[in-house]
């Protein structure tokens, strides 16, 4: 298999070319500002905002598989407007598309979020990962669609383990949110999840997410001791009382997810078992 990955130097998509390397795929990758450092990868510079270089290479390049990780938090050409640039070359060379989109579609509710629930974003993040949905679903219906939830590892390449781990730093003054609930995923368990997909022809949105609900604070604590590190330290704060508009519980409903994919979902005590002390 063939595979180019849109946005390889980043944590997933570092992580999804490592795999695919190792299963003996053809990997491309592009980046914005460096390569990764991922061996055997073929790395190409793409602002994905720039339609025109967007189908020159994936023209050029003529993949059997592209898969899309790209999204930057505050900026909604990359993550949305890319998205239908990345969408619309895949299709146009018929290729396969596997695009990772977020929970952070959702508002917030106390049940679990359905595969079938359309997103009712309530910040610009989720706001932008929603169009960049409605763009892949318009240019490519045949896609798959992974909505996952905060991306974890066992050390601090992991952004949210990373935070946590400078929020037990003696005199920090971040906090943990009691009363964010997601639903964290691995990095290699999602990697592998997308290029299982990238190998068949589920189309539409899947939700692929750890099985464990937990607050940030939660997981922090989780982080700590897999760390060797005292929880104790670790502050909360609820979102009121940081001033955040943020949905509160997203749960992702990973039942399908169970019945299409073959890789195990793993809960973040698990994932966390390999960090470094």
């Amino acid at each position: 298999m063939t595979v180019l990955v849109v946005g390889g130097s980043g944590y997933l998509g570092g992580e999804v070319c490592r795999l695919a390397v190792a299963a003996g795929s053809a990997v491309m990758a592009t980046h914005q500002r460096a390569p990764g450092d991922v061996p055997g990868v073929r790395w190409e510079p793409l602002d994905v905002r720039d339609r025109g270089a967007v189908g020159r290479l994936v023209e050029a390049l003529r993949p059997r598989t592209v898969v899309n990780t790209v999204g930057v938090y505050a900026d909604w050409a990359v993550t949305a407007t890319g998205a239908g640039h990345v969408a619309a070359a895949a299709a146009r060379v018929g290729a396969r598309l596997v695009h990772v989109s977020s929970d952070a579609v959702h508002g917030g509710r106390t049940e679990p979020y359905r595969e079938e629930d359309e997103p009712t974003p309530v910040y610009a993040y989720g706001a932008s990962k929603a169009a960049a949905e409605t763009a892949v679903r318009v240019v490519a219906p045949e896609a798959a669609l992974v909505r996952c939830s905060v991306i974890i590892g066992p050390d601090a390449r992991a952004r949210q383990v990373a935070f946590c781990l400078d929020a037990l730093a003696p005199g920090s003054e971040l906090r943990l949110f009691t009363d964010e609930v997601r639903t964290p995923v691995g990095v290699g368990d999602l990697a592998a999840a997308v290029l299982e997909l990238a190998a068949g022809d589920y189309a539409g949105v899947l939700n692929v997410s750890g099985p464990e609900p937990l607050t940030r604070l939660q997981l922090g604590q989780l982080v700590a001791r897999a760390h060797g590190r005292d929880p104790a330290a670790l502050h909360g704060a609820t979102l009121a009382e940081l001033g955040l508009h943020r949905p509160a519980t997203v749960v992702l409903d990973t039942t399908r997810a169970r019945d299409v994919l073959k890789t195990r979902l793993r809960p973040p005590s698990e994932i966390l078992t390999d960090a470094p002390r």
